[in-house]
């Protein structure tokens, strides 16, 4: 029952975090978009710097974009901060569900040099709270002046947590941890420093008195700064149903690179929202994803290396201890085998023999190793594969 309500609650938790991040990323890429396209009034007007004009469903809009602040403060004013308040939180509950609820499994795995489960989660929160602090002292240091030099020092400190974090825990959970880190930054640009800067300044207003704009291009700052990590956070939610990339020898080098590619991307459509296009960014990330995809391509060895085929009497054991505890029609492990995947008939397992090997080449099955497959075993499944996966007829 322990193991039902689990999966209920990372249904629901998962549904949740879905709906509100699409909610916080459109609005985040709207307000991105919009700042970039305010053009200047044909009409001079006092303390308005650019206006807009849209249309959408059939209605006309126009936007203004005020020098500063307005004079006066409408009745109605409308905030943007649940969206990320409510990402936040369902994502860390999802963290925790399916991570932390489970870590001997999920987050750290099995073996004699595994951390406790406690000390995985321990690092794993510290990691959130440690690196968003680092990125805000980055952020008030005068490397804010250097906007290159800020992107390479903060892109090197993500990198390198991802290479420590990919040697403690395991390979699914470290790309998780990262994206968890991301997107606490963001979540946390947004509850200290954007919300708040504009508070003071509304407050300030309501006083009477002239706001401090600097409040304002502060929190802009940081909304660009989400902007640009809103594709790298994006890759990571989707990243755990492809093994290929969280499951490479050096994942972490991996995700550095997706990382830079998607913020490429993202520095592509903010410079052609400005008016400039620049021709190169898009086909150089073009060829550097096909590139990485040629390096990280999975080998195998030739039959001819192999002394024998190898027979499915010879694997069908290993199947029923290392892998049927989750994939089975009634798992011991878990409520219901995981996308339904059950090893019960021959076939199946012969069907998606390929998957099966890229899984455990990579090391990614069983997860955190919990039933203790051994290496020969795994090579032998994986040499049953190569050989043809061949099954009794």
């Amino acid at each position: 029952m322990e193991g039902y309500i689990a999966d209920w609650l990372n249904l629901l938790i998962r549904w949740l975090h879905f709906i509100t991040g699409a909610a916080w990323i459109g609005t985040s890429f709207y307000f991105n978009w919009l700042n970039h396209n305010i053009r200047e009034p044909e009409k001079k007007q006092e303390g308005i710097k650019g206006e807009l004009f849209a249309v959408h469903g059939g209605h006309f809009y126009q936007v203004r974009k005020y020098d500063g602040a307005p004079e006066e403060l409408p009745k109605t004013l409308h905030w943007f901060k649940w969206e990320a308040y409510f990402t936040w939180i369902s994502g860390f509950s999802l963290l925790s569900v399916v991570y932390y609820w489970n870590a001997k499994m999920n987050l750290v795995g099995m073996g004699a040099d595994s951390l406790e489960p406690w000390q995985g989660i321990a690092l794993s929160v510290g990691g959130l709270i440690g690196g968003w602090i680092a990125y805000d002292l980055l952020c008030k240091s005068p490397l804010t002046k250097n906007p290159v030099l800020f992107a390479i020092l903060g892109f090197s400190l993500l990198t390198g947590a991802a290479y420590g974090y990919s040697q403690i825990l395991t390979p699914r959970a470290s790309y998780i941890q990262i994206g968890a880190m991301i997107g606490t930054m963001m979540a946390a640009n947004v509850f200290f420093v954007i919300i708040p800067n504009q508070r003071v300044m509304v407050d300030t207003m309501i006083a009477g008195e002239e706001p401090d704009i600097s409040l304002g291009d502060a929190g802009a700052l940081r909304s660009l700064h989400n902007n640009y990590f809103t594709l790298p956070v994006l890759f990571i939610m989707v990243s755990n149903h492809f093994p290929m990339t969280f499951g490479h020898a050096f994942n972490w080098a991996v995700l550095a690179a997706i990382a830079l590619i998607g913020a490429g991307i993202r520095h592509y459509f903010n410079l052609k929202s400005k008016g400039h296009l620049n021709v190169w960014i898009l086909p150089v990330a073009s060829v550097a994803i096909l590139a990485l995809a040629f390096v990280i391509r999975p080998t195998s060895k030739s039959t001819e290396d192999i002394q024998a085929s190898i027979s499915y009497d010879q694997v069908e054991p290993i199947i029923k201890e290392r892998c049927m505890g989750c994939h089975a029609k009634s798992p011991t492990l878990l409520p219901s085998a995981p996308k339904g995947v059950m090893f019960n008939d021959p076939a199946v397992v012969q069907k998606i023999a390929a998957k099966i090997r890229l899984q455990l080449s990579t090391n990614i099955m069983p997860p955190g190793n919990y039933t203790e497959m051994t290496e020969e075993e795994r090579a032998l499944v994986i040499s049953w594969v190569d050989t043809g996966a061949s099954i009794p007829q």
